[in-house]
């Protein structure tokens, strides 16, 4: 019983310990895809809603950008916002 206890501390003790021993992973504040995020800078500017034909019926497409946090060097994280709306064509 004392050597399965034994065991088990010093298995915890290695795993807290290698944990503690791996380095940071430094966050990356990049998009490859700037239509959906962008870092810093002034607030990009909003779309205007449109409305597209999907054959049987008509969906209103309206894209905003809102600030949603900072990075640690304080630049603006500016993501974009899309709602889709069922809507009758016309």
């Amino acid at each position: 019983m004392k050597k399965k206890f034994f065991l088990t501390v010093c298995t915890g003790l290695v795993i807290t310990i290698s944990g503690c021993g791996v380095s940071t992973i430094n966050p990356n504040y990049t998009s490859s895809n700037t239509d959906l995020m962008r870092i810093g800078g002034d607030k990009p500017t909003n779309k205007e809603a449109e409305v597209v034909n999907m054959g049987s019926y008509c969906l209103k497409v309206s894209e905003k950008w809102k600030a949603d946090g900072k990075t640690p060097d304080g630049q603006t994280i500016w993501t974009m916002d899309s709602l889709r709306q069922a809507t009758p064509c016309q």
